[in-house]
């Protein structure tokens, strides 16, 4: 009578947390199919780096000392014995030489760190390339782009904290291009400084470092996530996916269960790396100074195509208005790289002003059927590419043993010409992989099976393809270039004609996808 008494109220127990709002939810959960594609792994690296970031940041703030006071260290390393520095290089080599674990956390923090923004790089090309960013999932693709962003800001930040040589010879050029600035660059200095260089700047940028970017950070991950909930998840196209199903495996249990074992996964990896690669070995490179600098210092991979603008620019090139000079050797790579990032962050709202398309798209595309989209990611790939690599012109220059001008002549050519090549090439490579599709769909495999036909004639023998594969090559959208309609006056307004021209760029070149007719032909 007890045990039937019991399960009855483990059953009505059962039954309420399932009608409640988290029972729902976990429900919801249950039900909900998620595509099984590797392209989606890059966002969970990023989300399980930036956890990694955070858990030994944390480890890292208990003994980590932001004062620029200067002292003089007495720890176990003898070369920097009696050396005057500042209190947070001090407890930096502390960290670093005396906790137990802490040159561990350390470098695990800088390994993730560089693991996350590469993450969310490659998660926004491969948004990019497949066309996630399509309506409705505009918004998801400027919260990723936040994120980026966020991220170069915490590695900038983070980068200046242990006020070794190697930072201080960062946060000087950052000095020398902020006081470029016309009119507001001196005030600006100070206001980012904290007085005059470099004055209180370690202070000012930790908690920039430690609570305000990850806080934010935080915020837009919640955000993608709420987005990505609240929205059907995009897929590659195949049989029996269309724009209002899903094909996928449960996000409860089956995908969470793989999403923790690459959780894992990526935990160790950094740990690894961190316990037998040195990264950021501040004890060689001794206290920052103001009136020092270090040679051959190079910044984190994802700030070198900042440096790299820099280095690219003409030298001579200022002038004066109004007794101010004007230092376009700064303000030029400043609106080059601002832009850049600023085109990057609105080209979902361009190529949908283009075509003209305000559908929602769930099916992704394979960057081959989008071939101008395809060709402008290949152009700022390349783009990106020859600033980061300007940014060790004078390695290049010293390791191939030619003169530095050579170098960045030819990094200023690159520049100039690379991505313009890189957008030709890829264009045609896309429509050339296109025309290779038609063939295979109309013709199927060859087999390398020659055959002789009654009235005496050889043929090949041809493998028509299966369902899934004409499905996955001939499942996309073609875009036309619009035409050109009067309004009811009879004209045609400027900025008509200038989106007809930009439609007829991207879309007049191009490989219709196969027919039923045509396929029904080719069957024949």
């Amino acid at each position: 009578m007890t045990a039937a008494r019991g399960t009855q109220l483990t059953d009505r127990l059962a039954g309420a947390l399932r009608r409640s709002a988290a029972g729902r939810a976990a429900a919801g959960l249950r039900t909900r199919a998620v595509p099984n594609h590797w392209s989606s792994m890059f966002a969970e690296v990023a989300l399980y780096s930036f956890v990694v970031v955070v858990l030994t940041g944390i480890f890292l703030t208990f003994f980590y000392d932001p004062s620029s006071t200067v002292v003089t260290y007495h720890g176990p390393y003898g070369p920097l014995s009696g050396i005057e520095m500042s209190r947070a290089l001090d407890s930096t080599l502390h960290i670093s030489l005396e906790v137990r674990g802490g040159l561990l956390m350390r470098q695990a923090h800088h390994w993730a760190s560089l693991l996350l923004i590469a993450a969310v790089i490659f998660h926004l090309l491969s948004m990019f390339f497949t066309g996630a960013f399509r309506r409705p999932r505009q918004l998801n693709w400027l919260v990723v782009f936040g994120v980026f962003v966020l991220c170069l800001v915490a590695g900038w930040t983070g980068y200046a904290l242990p006020d070794d040589m190697l930072s201080g010879t960062g946060l000087r050029i950052v000095h020398g291009v902020i006081l470029g600035i016309p009119v507001i660059g001196t005030w600006l200095s100070f206001l980012v400084f904290g007085g005059e260089f470099p004055s209180t700047v370690i202070a000012n940028f930790y908690p920039i470092h430690a609570i305000v970017v990850p806080l934010v950070i935080v915020g837009l991950i919640v955000a993608y996530a709420g987005l990505l909930l609240s929205q059907k998840p995009a897929q590659f196209a195949g049989p029996g996916r269309t724009e209002d199903n899903v094909v996928g495996v449960p996000l409860l249990p089956r995908y969470g269960v793989r999403s923790a074992g690459l959780f894992f996964l990526v935990f160790a990896v950094i740990v690894l790396v961190a316990a037998t690669v040195t990264i950021n070995p501040i004890w060689n490179y001794g206290p920052s100074a103001p009136g020092d600098a270090s040679a051959g210092s190079q910044p984190d991979w994802y700030m070198g195509f900042l440096d790299g603008a820099l280095r690219l620019v003409p030298p001579g090139w200022e002038f004066e208005v109004l007794g101010y000079t004007v230092t376009l050797a700064v303000l030029v790579p400043l609106a080059v790289v601002g832009g850049f990032l600023l085109v990057v962050a609105l080209y979902p709202f361009f190529e949908a002003w283009v075509t003209g398309d305000k559908r929602e798209h769930h099916i992704l595309d394979r960057p081959r059927n989008a071939p101008a989209r395809t060709a402008v990611g290949a152009a700022g790939i390349v783009f990106y590419a020859v600033l980061w690599a300007a940014a060790s012109s004078d390695f290049v220059a010293t390791q191939f043993h030619v003169s530095l001008e050579s170098v960045t002549i030819a990094y200023q050519v690159a520049l100039l010409a690379g991505p313009v090549a890189a957008f030709v090439i890829a264009r045609r490579v896309a429509l050339a992989l296109q025309r290779r599709d038609r063939e295979l769909v109309l013709h199927g495999v060859e087999t390398g099976r020659i055959v002789r036909m009654p009235g005496g004639e050889y043929i090949e023998v041809h493998r028509p393809l299966d369902a899934y594969e004409r499905w996955r090559l001939v499942d996309f959208d073609e875009y036309a270039p619009l035409r050109l309609r009067p309004d009811s006056d009879g004209r045609i307004p400027v900025r008509k004609r200038a989106r007809a021209a930009v439609s007829r760029f991207f879309f007049e070149d191009r490989v219709t996808p196969v027919t039923r007719r045509e396929l029904e032909s080719a069957r024949e």
